[in-house]
Protein backbone atom coordinates (compact mmCIF):
# COMPACT_ATOMS: atom_id res chain seq x y z
CA UNK A 1 0.00 0.00 0.00
CA UNK A 2 2.89 2.53 -1.08
CA UNK A 3 1.00 6.12 -0.80
CA UNK A 4 0.22 6.25 -4.91
CA UNK A 5 -2.07 3.08 -4.10
CA UNK A 6 -3.97 5.10 -1.09
CA UNK A 7 -4.32 8.48 -3.50
CA UNK A 8 -6.07 6.03 -6.03
CA UNK A 9 -8.73 4.80 -3.65
CA UNK A 10 -11.83 6.62 -2.99
CA UNK A 11 -12.01 7.00 1.23
CA UNK A 12 -14.61 7.21 3.42
CA UNK A 13 -14.99 11.10 3.76
CA UNK A 14 -12.14 13.44 3.31
CA UNK A 15 -9.67 16.09 4.36
CA UNK A 16 -11.91 17.03 7.28
CA UNK A 17 -11.89 13.78 8.82
CA UNK A 18 -8.18 13.61 8.44
CA UNK A 19 -8.21 16.45 10.83
CA UNK A 20 -10.59 13.95 12.97
CA UNK A 21 -13.79 14.60 12.00
CA UNK A 22 -15.73 11.28 12.84
CA UNK A 23 -13.77 10.20 15.84
CA UNK A 24 -14.92 10.43 18.93
CA UNK A 25 -14.19 13.11 21.67
CA UNK A 26 -11.12 12.52 24.00
CA UNK A 27 -13.35 12.04 27.68
CA UNK A 28 -11.93 13.82 30.96
CA UNK A 29 -10.93 10.36 32.05
CA UNK A 30 -7.23 9.26 31.58
CA UNK A 31 -7.54 7.32 28.22
CA UNK A 32 -7.40 3.37 28.09
CA UNK A 33 -3.85 2.47 26.60
CA UNK A 34 -3.76 -0.06 23.99
CA UNK A 35 -0.41 -2.05 22.68
CA UNK A 36 -0.90 -2.93 19.06
CA UNK A 37 1.58 -5.01 17.37
CA UNK A 38 2.61 -4.59 14.01
CA UNK A 39 5.09 -5.94 10.82
CA UNK A 40 6.39 -5.35 7.91
CA UNK A 41 3.48 -5.08 5.69
CA UNK A 42 2.66 -1.84 3.79
CA UNK A 43 -0.87 -2.40 4.72
CA UNK A 44 -0.08 -2.19 8.41
CA UNK A 45 2.41 0.86 8.05
CA UNK A 46 -0.69 2.88 8.48
CA UNK A 47 -0.19 2.66 11.77
CA UNK A 48 2.50 4.20 12.10
CA UNK A 49 1.03 7.54 10.39
CA UNK A 50 -1.50 7.72 12.67
CA UNK A 51 0.74 7.74 15.87
CA UNK A 52 3.10 10.24 14.17
CA UNK A 53 0.69 12.67 13.00
CA UNK A 54 -1.36 12.57 16.01
CA UNK A 55 -4.30 11.41 15.06
CA UNK A 56 -4.92 8.43 17.53
CA UNK A 57 -4.19 10.85 20.43
CA UNK A 58 -6.48 13.17 18.92
CA UNK A 59 -9.52 10.55 19.03
CA UNK A 60 -8.37 10.58 22.69
CA UNK A 61 -6.74 6.73 22.16
CA UNK A 62 -3.74 6.21 24.28
CA UNK A 63 -2.16 3.86 21.86
CA UNK A 64 1.14 2.12 22.61
CA UNK A 65 2.71 0.76 18.85
CA UNK A 66 5.41 -2.23 19.08
CA UNK A 67 7.27 -3.09 15.91
CA UNK A 68 8.14 -7.07 15.02
CA UNK A 69 10.79 -7.75 13.29
CA UNK A 70 9.59 -11.31 13.33
CA UNK A 71 6.23 -11.53 12.36
CA UNK A 72 5.37 -14.87 14.29
CA UNK A 73 6.56 -12.87 17.22
CA UNK A 74 3.60 -10.82 17.30
CA UNK A 75 1.60 -13.31 16.46
CA UNK A 76 2.73 -15.43 19.32
CA UNK A 77 2.28 -11.89 21.88
CA UNK A 78 -1.15 -11.24 20.79
CA UNK A 79 -1.92 -15.06 21.85
CA UNK A 80 -0.19 -14.89 25.14
CA UNK A 81 -2.07 -11.54 25.81
CA UNK A 82 1.23 -9.44 25.90
CA UNK A 83 -0.52 -7.53 23.09
CA UNK A 84 -4.49 -5.94 23.22
CA UNK A 85 -4.21 -6.06 19.55
CA UNK A 86 -2.12 -6.99 16.45
CA UNK A 87 -2.01 -6.56 13.21
CA UNK A 88 -1.87 -9.98 10.98
CA UNK A 89 -3.73 -12.31 8.33
CA UNK A 90 -7.22 -14.20 8.35
CA UNK A 91 -5.53 -17.71 8.12
CA UNK A 92 -2.85 -16.61 11.34
CA UNK A 93 -5.32 -15.82 12.66
CA UNK A 94 -8.05 -18.45 12.42
CA UNK A 95 -4.82 -20.75 13.36
CA UNK A 96 -4.64 -19.11 16.36
CA UNK A 97 -8.04 -19.13 17.34
CA UNK A 98 -8.02 -23.12 16.33
CA UNK A 99 -5.27 -23.46 18.76
CA UNK A 100 -7.45 -21.50 21.36
CA UNK A 101 -6.70 -17.93 21.27
CA UNK A 102 -9.87 -15.65 22.15
CA UNK A 103 -9.35 -13.05 19.16
CA UNK A 104 -11.96 -10.49 17.39
CA UNK A 105 -11.38 -9.02 13.55
CA UNK A 106 -12.24 -5.25 14.58
CA UNK A 107 -10.60 -3.52 11.31
CA UNK A 108 -10.29 -5.45 7.64
CA UNK A 109 -7.90 -3.18 6.20
CA UNK A 110 -6.72 -4.66 2.96
CA UNK A 111 -6.44 -7.64 0.69
CA UNK A 112 -2.73 -8.75 -0.50
CA UNK A 113 -3.20 -8.17 -4.54
CA UNK A 114 0.45 -9.53 -5.81
CA UNK A 115 2.91 -8.23 -2.29
CA UNK A 116 3.68 -11.93 -0.94
CA UNK A 117 5.13 -13.72 -3.11
CA UNK A 118 7.03 -17.17 -4.04
CA UNK A 119 10.28 -16.02 -6.03
CA UNK A 120 12.71 -18.46 -7.13
CA UNK A 121 15.92 -18.27 -9.10
CA UNK A 122 16.74 -18.79 -13.10
CA UNK A 123 17.03 -22.34 -12.49
CA UNK A 124 13.39 -22.11 -11.65
CA UNK A 125 10.72 -21.72 -14.81
CA UNK A 126 7.43 -19.98 -14.80
CA UNK A 127 5.76 -23.17 -13.95
CA UNK A 128 4.22 -24.01 -9.85
CA UNK A 129 5.18 -27.59 -11.07
CA UNK A 130 8.95 -26.25 -11.61
CA UNK A 131 9.30 -26.32 -8.11
CA UNK A 132 9.01 -29.93 -7.41
CA UNK A 133 12.28 -31.04 -5.62
CA UNK A 134 13.63 -27.37 -5.00
CA UNK A 135 14.51 -25.50 -1.84
CA UNK A 136 12.22 -23.10 -0.81
CA UNK A 137 12.31 -20.88 2.31
CA UNK A 138 9.59 -19.79 4.26
CA UNK A 139 8.31 -18.68 7.68
CA UNK A 140 6.84 -21.77 9.11
CA UNK A 141 3.08 -21.82 9.70
CA UNK A 142 2.12 -18.65 9.20
CA UNK A 143 0.57 -16.87 5.58
CA UNK A 144 3.47 -17.38 2.91
CA UNK A 145 3.84 -20.68 4.11
CA UNK A 146 -0.02 -21.12 3.50
CA UNK A 147 0.21 -19.40 0.14
CA UNK A 148 3.33 -22.07 -0.59
CA UNK A 149 1.17 -24.54 -0.11
CA UNK A 150 -2.09 -23.46 -1.84
CA UNK A 151 -0.03 -23.20 -4.97
CA UNK A 152 1.46 -26.37 -4.34
CA UNK A 153 -1.94 -27.81 -4.33
CA UNK A 154 -3.24 -26.01 -7.08
CA UNK A 155 -1.24 -28.74 -9.08
CA UNK A 156 -2.13 -31.59 -7.10
CA UNK A 157 1.22 -31.35 -5.27
CA UNK A 158 1.83 -30.99 -1.47
CA UNK A 159 5.08 -29.77 0.62
CA UNK A 160 6.97 -33.24 0.53
CA UNK A 161 6.94 -32.63 -2.90
CA UNK A 162 9.68 -29.78 -2.65
CA UNK A 163 12.34 -29.26 0.27
CA UNK A 164 11.45 -27.10 2.63
CA UNK A 165 12.88 -25.13 4.56
CA UNK A 166 11.94 -23.01 7.89
CA UNK A 167 12.77 -19.75 8.05
CA UNK A 168 11.73 -16.11 9.84
CA UNK A 169 10.81 -13.95 6.49
CA UNK A 170 13.80 -11.75 7.22
CA UNK A 171 16.26 -13.96 7.04
CA UNK A 172 14.47 -16.22 4.44
CA UNK A 173 14.46 -13.23 1.94
CA UNK A 174 18.36 -12.27 3.03
CA UNK A 175 19.45 -16.22 2.58
CA UNK A 176 17.37 -16.41 -0.87
CA UNK A 177 19.19 -12.88 -1.81
CA UNK A 178 22.65 -14.60 -1.04
CA UNK A 179 21.84 -17.53 -2.99
CA UNK A 180 21.35 -19.81 -0.12
CA UNK A 181 18.04 -21.58 -1.76
CA UNK A 182 15.98 -21.82 -5.35
CA UNK A 183 12.99 -20.43 -3.83
CA UNK A 184 11.46 -17.82 -0.83
CA UNK A 185 7.82 -17.08 -0.01
CA UNK A 186 7.71 -13.81 1.49
CA UNK A 187 6.16 -10.53 1.77
CA UNK A 188 6.47 -6.88 0.89
CA UNK A 189 8.83 -5.56 1.95
CA UNK A 190 10.92 -8.29 1.93
CA UNK A 191 10.24 -9.04 -2.14
CA UNK A 192 12.17 -6.59 -2.84
CA UNK A 193 15.09 -7.67 -0.93
CA UNK A 194 14.39 -10.95 -2.92
CA UNK A 195 13.79 -9.84 -6.09
CA UNK A 196 17.32 -8.19 -5.89
CA UNK A 197 19.26 -11.33 -6.54
CA UNK A 198 19.96 -11.45 -10.16
CA UNK A 199 17.73 -13.82 -12.36
CA UNK A 200 15.20 -13.91 -9.67
CA UNK A 201 11.69 -14.18 -10.84
CA UNK A 202 8.06 -14.36 -9.32
CA UNK A 203 6.37 -17.71 -10.01
CA UNK A 204 2.97 -16.97 -8.37
CA UNK A 205 1.80 -14.57 -5.92
CA UNK A 206 -1.26 -13.69 -4.27
CA UNK A 207 -2.56 -11.78 -6.80
CA UNK A 208 -3.14 -15.19 -8.49
CA UNK A 209 -5.41 -16.44 -5.17
CA UNK A 210 -7.80 -13.49 -5.38
CA UNK A 211 -9.25 -12.93 -1.55
CA UNK A 212 -6.92 -15.31 -0.16
CA UNK A 213 -4.69 -12.99 1.91
CA UNK A 214 -6.61 -10.60 3.92
CA UNK A 215 -5.24 -8.09 6.25
CA UNK A 216 -6.59 -7.32 9.27
CA UNK A 217 -5.93 -5.16 12.80
CA UNK A 218 -7.02 -8.07 15.47
CA UNK A 219 -7.72 -7.52 19.08
CA UNK A 220 -7.81 -9.69 21.87
CA UNK A 221 -11.72 -10.84 22.45
CA UNK A 222 -11.26 -9.72 25.67
CA UNK A 223 -10.23 -6.40 25.52
CA UNK A 224 -13.28 -5.66 23.07
CA UNK A 225 -15.67 -6.42 25.11
CA UNK A 226 -14.14 -4.61 28.42
CA UNK A 227 -13.17 -1.36 26.23
CA UNK A 228 -16.08 -1.09 23.03
CA UNK A 229 -15.63 2.67 23.42
CA UNK A 230 -12.63 2.67 22.80
CA UNK A 231 -12.44 -0.32 20.11
CA UNK A 232 -14.57 2.30 18.30
CA UNK A 233 -12.43 5.22 18.92
CA UNK A 234 -9.91 3.19 17.13
CA UNK A 235 -11.98 2.63 14.42
CA UNK A 236 -12.84 6.13 13.43
CA UNK A 237 -9.00 7.23 13.65
CA UNK A 238 -7.85 3.86 11.76
CA UNK A 239 -10.07 5.79 8.43
CA UNK A 240 -9.28 9.50 9.88
CA UNK A 241 -5.44 7.99 9.47
CA UNK A 242 -6.08 7.06 5.71
CA UNK A 243 -7.89 10.13 4.69
CA UNK A 244 -4.66 11.66 6.57
CA UNK A 245 -2.38 10.00 4.04
CA UNK A 246 -4.35 11.04 1.04
CA UNK A 247 -4.40 14.73 1.87
CA UNK A 248 -0.87 13.77 2.77
CA UNK A 249 1.03 12.11 0.42
CA UNK A 250 4.68 13.01 0.54
CA UNK A 251 4.88 13.31 4.38
CA UNK A 252 3.07 10.05 4.73
CA UNK A 253 5.04 8.10 2.19
CA UNK A 254 8.18 9.19 3.90
CA UNK A 255 7.22 7.64 7.56
CA UNK A 256 6.32 4.52 6.01
CA UNK A 257 9.06 4.54 3.51
CA UNK A 258 11.27 5.25 6.89
CA UNK A 259 10.66 2.33 8.74
CA UNK A 260 10.31 -0.15 5.46
CA UNK A 261 14.35 0.94 5.09
CA UNK A 262 13.40 2.01 1.29
CA UNK A 263 13.24 4.80 -0.57
CA UNK A 264 9.99 6.50 -0.56
CA UNK A 265 10.01 5.53 -4.96
CA UNK A 266 10.40 1.91 -3.68
CA UNK A 267 7.91 2.22 -1.44
CA UNK A 268 6.06 3.23 -3.72
CA UNK A 269 6.94 0.28 -6.21
CA UNK A 270 4.74 -1.54 -4.01
CA UNK A 271 1.47 0.30 -4.67
CA UNK A 272 -0.08 -2.54 -7.12
CA UNK A 273 0.29 -5.04 -4.21
CA UNK A 274 -2.00 -4.11 -1.79
CA UNK A 275 -5.40 -3.14 -2.01
CA UNK A 276 -6.16 -1.42 1.13
CA UNK A 277 -9.93 -0.57 1.75
CA UNK A 278 -12.15 2.03 2.28
CA UNK A 279 -14.79 1.72 5.10
CA UNK A 280 -17.40 0.96 2.31
CA UNK A 281 -15.31 -1.75 1.09
CA UNK A 282 -14.73 -3.45 4.45
CA UNK A 283 -18.33 -3.66 5.23
CA UNK A 284 -18.57 -5.36 2.15
CA UNK A 285 -16.29 -7.97 2.84
CA UNK A 286 -17.72 -8.05 6.41
CA UNK A 287 -20.66 -9.01 5.18
CA UNK A 288 -21.98 -12.61 4.73
CA UNK A 289 -21.35 -13.80 0.64
CA UNK A 290 -20.51 -16.76 -2.24
CA UNK A 291 -17.44 -15.10 -3.71
CA UNK A 292 -13.58 -14.15 -2.24
CA UNK A 293 -14.60 -10.55 -1.25
CA UNK A 294 -16.43 -11.88 1.95
CA UNK A 295 -14.07 -12.83 4.76
CA UNK A 296 -17.16 -15.72 5.90
CA UNK A 297 -16.44 -16.73 2.49
CA UNK A 298 -12.75 -17.21 2.37
CA UNK A 299 -12.82 -18.52 6.60
CA UNK A 300 -14.72 -21.48 5.39
CA UNK A 301 -12.29 -22.07 2.84
CA UNK A 302 -9.45 -21.55 5.28
CA UNK A 303 -10.61 -23.77 7.70
CA UNK A 304 -10.62 -27.11 5.68
CA UNK A 305 -6.86 -26.32 4.55
CA UNK A 306 -5.56 -25.01 7.63
CA UNK A 307 -6.36 -28.85 8.80
CA UNK A 308 -5.68 -30.87 5.42
CA UNK A 309 -2.52 -28.98 5.43
CA UNK A 310 -1.15 -29.63 8.78
CA UNK A 311 -1.25 -25.89 9.98
CA UNK A 312 -3.77 -26.83 12.33
CA UNK A 313 -5.27 -29.65 14.13
CA UNK A 314 -8.62 -28.92 13.81
CA UNK A 315 -10.92 -26.36 12.86
CA UNK A 316 -11.23 -22.55 14.11
CA UNK A 317 -14.51 -21.46 15.37
CA UNK A 318 -16.18 -18.36 13.33
CA UNK A 319 -18.74 -17.33 15.95
CA UNK A 320 -17.29 -13.91 17.39
CA UNK A 321 -14.33 -13.74 15.15
CA UNK A 322 -16.14 -10.95 12.68
CA UNK A 323 -17.09 -7.46 14.50
CA UNK A 324 -18.57 -5.55 11.74
CA UNK A 325 -20.04 -3.62 14.16
CA UNK A 326 -17.49 -0.75 14.41
CA UNK A 327 -16.53 -0.16 11.05
CA UNK A 328 -20.49 0.57 10.46
CA UNK A 329 -21.00 2.93 13.51
CA UNK A 330 -18.31 4.37 11.61
CA UNK A 331 -19.95 4.50 8.04
CA UNK A 332 -23.19 5.43 9.55
CA UNK A 333 -21.43 8.37 11.46
CA UNK A 334 -19.96 9.50 7.94
CA UNK A 335 -23.01 9.09 5.84
CA UNK A 336 -23.46 12.25 3.58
Amino acid sequence: MAVSTVAALTMVGGVAAAAGAGAAEPSASKPTTMTIGYSAWPGWFPLLVGDQAGIFKKAGLNVKLKYFANYTGSLDALSAGRLDANAQTLNDTMAAVAAGSKQTIVVTGDNSAGNDAVICDKSVGNSIKDLKGKTIAAEEGVVDHYLLLQGLESVGMTQSDIDFRGSPTDAAAGAFAGGQFDCVAVFAPFTVQALGRPGSHVVFSSKDFPGAIPDHIVFSSSFVKAHPKDVQKFVNAWYATLDYIKANPAKSTAIMAKKAELSPAAYDSLAEGTKLFTAAEAVTAFTPGSSPASLQYEAKKINPFLVSSGLTKKQASLKGLFAPQFTKAYVKSNAG
